[in-house]
């Protein structure tokens, strides 16, 4: 905090942070790195009738004695988010403010309340005033690097505060008094679950081109990203292989030299969708790219959580393809990933073909199967299409697929790409009548967004119409994994 406000001062001591989160923890978040905090957001909860938001902050905080704090209130009142300046540019703010309105939402709060300081003011101070600097801001003429964050987070200004903060020249001891509406408040009801049941997904149809260099291929996967970002999505999806243009110089080197040239960038490129997904704040799964590692060469995908960590699935059955041309082994490893929505599946391409791997997963836990594949004819799409619907069906899950459009010229073997991305659903009454919840446009580059209920999933397990898991017959078959 003090890094984050240096030269400002008013930092909360040691003490003071130990007496909030023993009174209010759920209200209190922060951001790790490597062990140390690097962001930070503390509330308390007022009563809007007995606390007026317009107190000033000593006055409402109680000089640290977070005295006005109150369980049975009604509104969250935002004391402070602060970030350490080396971490400022992965949106850490964003996530804590994203927080905070779950936890509203979570709690049944009428909304968010809280000062915000306005630091840019100073340099234009002398030419007008706190409302006109206001509205210079909302119309973008000015950036404020508080303001501009809050509005954009959905904060509107209810008013100006007078004296706010003692000692801030930089806002000149003025600020605004900021509120989010929780739209779901329902004043007579105290609090709603906290478990997340609705995910949003992303798939990204994606067209084959070719990029002038490494960070042309960034600046398109950043693109999709902070798009279906935008929307809120939980999960995005790349397709198999979605980073062969990077082949083209390599073009006339043997395919499997090729392929390994283009495993040389794996790596780095995980590791640069992995800060995507912690900057924009969304789990990624990176399609699918060649592994090369102790002289093999593999297809894996890389599952690039939002907190940072990744995960990493290597496709199980390799094609005749990818064999003849590339020399690809299988991966040896059937799992689950554990998120922050919950269990799902990673399969690429043709291992969807493999019941026995959907039924696996499903027994561990999957609620949806992510897909990422590349086909370059139709016949070879409806294979993985029916076969992904079968396992949406069989496994009472939810199954995503993405692939890739359009053509590839002087890239060897990746010619002409065929897709119709889609999320199929179980079939039955909670479902759509065709079992399937959105597709998009064959061969156009597009993103598609979807939303899937996971207390559809769990109601139709226990009164579907028919109950394809509890009805299996254990007494005849088994599927077992024997590593």
């Amino acid at each position: 905090m003090s890094k984050a406000y240096h030269g400002i001062g008013g930092i909360w001591s040691k003490e003071n942070i130990v007496d909030l989160i023993d009174i209010f923890p759920e209200g209190q978040f922060c951001v790790e790195a490597n062990g140390h905090v690097v962001a930070c957001a503390l509330s308390i909860i007022i009563d809007s009738k007995k606390t007026s938001i317009e107190d000033s902050y000593l006055e409402i905080t109680d000089d640290g004695k977070f005295t006005k704090h109150d369980y049975n209130g009604d509104t969250l009142y935002g004391i402070e988010v602060f970030v350490h300046p080396d971490y400022r540019s992965l949106r850490l703010g964003r996530r804590l403010y994203d927080s905070r309105k779950e936890l509203c939402e979570q709690m049944n709060l009428k909304g968010i309340v809280a000062g915000g300081r306005i630091p840019n003011y100073y340099n234009y101070a002398d030419e007008m005033s706190p409302r006109v600097y206001i509205e210079k801001v909302k119309r973008k003429e000015i950036y404020d690097p508080t303001l501009t964050f809050q509005l954009s987070n959905d904060f509107h200004v209810k008013k100006i505060l007078k004296n706010y903060l003692p000692g801030d020249s930089e806002s000149k001891e003025f600020a605004t008094l900021l509120e989010w509406n929780n739209i779901y408040y329902d004043p007579n009801a105290r609090a709603s679950s906290a478990t997340k049941q609705t995910i949003r997904l992303g798939l990204v149809q994606w067209q084959m081109r070719l990029f002038e260099d490494l960070e042309d291929f960034y600046d398109q996967v950043e693109f999709f990203v902070d798009a279906v970002s935008d929307y809120g999505a939980d999960f995005i999806m790349f397709p198999e292989f979605f980073n062969t243009p990077l082949m083209r110089p390599y073009n006339d080197l043997p395919e499997r030299m090729a392929m390994e040239k283009l495993a040389g960038f794996t790596k780095e490129i995980s590791e640069r969708i992995s800060k995507f997904a912690v900057s924009y704040n969304v789990n990624i799964i990176a399609g699918s790219m060649p592994l090369y590692e102790r002289g093999k060469l593999y297809n894996a995908s890389y599952l690039c959580h939002r907190n940072g960590h990744v995960d990493q699935y290597r496709k199980i059955h390799i094609t005749p393809n990818e064999l003849k041309y590339y020399g690809m082994v299988g991966g040896n490893e059937v799992k689950v990933f554990d998120t922050d929505c919950g269990k799902i599946g990673l399969l690429i391409c043709y291992d969807v073909e493999f019941p026995e791997l959907g039924r696996i997963l499903a027994e561990q836990g999957m609620k949806i199967l992510f897909v990422p594949y590349m086909t370059d004819t139709q016949n070879g799409y409806m294979r993985v299409r029916h076969c992904a619907q079968a396992r949406a069906i069989e496994n009472e899950c939810y199954v995503a697929i993405a692939g890739s459009v359009g053509n590839l010229p002087h890239v060897n073997n990746m010619d002409i790409q065929y897709s119709q991305s889609a999320v199929f659903t179980p079939s039955d009454f909670a479902f759509p009548n065709n079992a399937v919840k959105a597709e998009a446009t064959p061969n156009a580059e597009m993103v598609l967004i979807a939303d899937v209920d996971l207390y559809a999933l769990r109601d139709l397990h226990e009164y579907g119409t028919v109950q394809n898991l509890k009805d299996r017959r254990k007494d005849l078959y088994s599927v077992k994994l024997l590593k």
